[in-house]
């Protein structure tokens, strides 16, 4: 089959959506660090809609921050890819042109430093995940001892993280008397511009203060909060839409149609006009995140884990079990005095909007990819919401529930006695815990409340909680998932 380029799109299905500007006049005024799928279905297809109505210097220059894979998929397509929205009606398919070249920091990190240092740049976004800000969870603060973060400061010129890129640029632009680009976090984890803020401030000042006092007066580090479920791109779907467009495409992401994207409007150096097109530009984006991690993101993990342990391989198929369904019910009900609602929000509605999303049939969202990192997610998915519980006196059941289920994930072994394939930065340590308990829930719930990074020091010693996880655990070990929820 033909593979998609500019130079085929005259076999390109007519059920395709086009983009609607001349993608030769199109400069990047974008670079974006880490350019998974999320990135590719939710910030490229904003900066895709805002383009068409409202045509600027808005291209996207993505950067690969471990792995040429994505270049080698893109770079071969001109940076055009589908984007392939799934919903019980159908599908709906849009090739997405805003994407240009991609850069691999690995293979040159000065040729990515120097296209953040252009003057034509002027937002620099990342999607690294959580384990990618080489910051420690519990404080928000930056790991010095982060291996990234000392070979960053041996190595100015040639860093391997995020941050340290970030600071190079910052740094470059500094020198050449250009103002800083906007640092735009779009990872899910709480306050993540605040977060980033301080983490760039904090890797500059170890090696420059005049840089960390420059980026503190003159940098933008919005916060945001986005929303939308994006599935790992399978070989199926890379044949489905195949079949759909009537070209080889080999970096289609797919999407479910909903999406949400709040976003602090604090830029340095101007932005799309992403406003017009869906995006909530606020001067607070709290409430949205608050809710959103813990309504979404939190009843999100614990169903990955009770859902992945009890056979379910999809959202889908774990939310339309009906157990696991009165599960979600029971921790929403736990959760929701813990958030206070934004402007226009009814959190009840939300919850059931949130179930209606989780059980979309059309989207194919793997209950063992929203399990990896587990230990860079609990503190701010449920965590934080047992402690407000904890403090309010009321009952944590549903929500100690999921973290002795991510206990029993985190174990190594399903319910069949298959091996899991545990992501996670502490996979190590949670694997040696594990043969050091084997099935005894007291010695590895005891063990895992001992990792200070996750747990903190005030949780492992609150017996209402270590309690409750412990009792869980035990039920997860003996009875399984799907009888421990059921006898809730």
């Amino acid at each position: 089959m033909t593979r998609l380029t500019k130079s085929t799109l005259s076999a390109l299905s007519e059920a395709v959506r086009r983009p609607a500007y001349d993608r030769a006049r199109l400069t990047a005024g974008i670079v974006h660090l880490g350019l998974g799928a999320f990135a590719r279905a939710h910030l490229c297809e904003y900066t895709e809609d805002a383009l068409e109505l409202e045509f600027g210097a808005w291209g996207v220059t993505g950067a690969s921050l471990q792995r040429p894979d994505q270049r080698d998929r893109l770079a071969p397509q001109d940076g055009l890819y589908t984007l392939l929205k799934r919903a019980p009606a159908g599908p709906d398919l849009r090739l997405i042109g805003c994407l240009g070249e991609v850069l691999v920091a690995p293979e040159s990190p000065a040729a990515l430093i120097a296209r953040m240092a252009s003057p034509d740049t002027r937002i620099v976004s990342l999607t690294v995940t959580e384990k990618g800000y080489c910051h420690d969870p519990a404080t928000g603060r930056l790991k010095a001892d982060h291996p990234d973060i000392v070979h960053d400061l041996a190595h100015p010129d040639a860093p391997r993280s995020a941050v340290g890129l970030i600071v190079a640029a910052l740094k470059a632009r500094r020198a050449a008397g250009l103002g800083p680009f906007t640092a735009l976090s779009c990872d899910n984890l709480p306050h993540n511009g605040g977060v980033l803020r301080g983490l760039v401030r904090d890797f500059a000042a170890l090696s420059d203060d005049g840089l960390a006092k420059w980026i503190e007066a003159n940098g933008a580090f919005p916060a945001t909060m986005v929303d939308r479920i994006v599935p790992a791109t399978t070989d199926a779907d890379i044949a489905e839409v195949a079949g759909l467009i009537g070209l080889e495409d080999a970096a289609p992401v797919i999407g479910e149609p909903f999406r949400q994207w709040a976003i602090q409007d604090v830029f340095a150096a101007g932005r799309p006009a992403w406003e017009r097109v869906g995006a909530q530009m606020v001067s607070e984006v709290a409430p949205f995140e608050f809710m959103k991690l813990r309504m979404l993101n939190g009843a999100h993990s614990s169903l990955a884990y009770l859902g992945y342990l009890a056979g379910h391989e999809t959202v889908s198929e774990a939310s339309g079990d009906p157990v696991l369904a009165r599960y979600l019910e029971g921790l929403w009900a736990e959760i929701i005095p813990t958030v206070p609602a934004p402007q226009g929000v009814v959190l009840s509605d939300y919850a059931q909007a949130l179930l209606a999303r989780f059980r979309n049939p059309a989207i194919r969202h793997r209950t063992w990819q929203i399990a990896m990192d587990g230990s860079q997610k609990l503190p701010q998915r449920l965590l934080g919401t047992i402690r407000d519980r904890l403090r309010q006196d009321a009952p944590i059941d549903h929500l100690a529930l999921g973290v002795a289920a991510w206990m029993r994930y985190v174990s190594g072994t399903d319910e069949k006695g298959v091996t899991i394939d545990v992501r996670d930065p502490l996979a190590a340590t949670f694997a040696e815990n594990a043969r050091a308990a084997g099935r005894d829930a007291t010695t590895l719930s005891r063990s895992l409340f001992g990792i200070e990074a996750i747990f903190g020091g005030d949780l492992p010693r609150e017996p209402r909680f270590t309690q409750a996880v412990e009792r869980h655990l035990a039920a997860l070990f003996d009875k399984g998932a799907r009888a421990t929820v059921a006898a809730l």
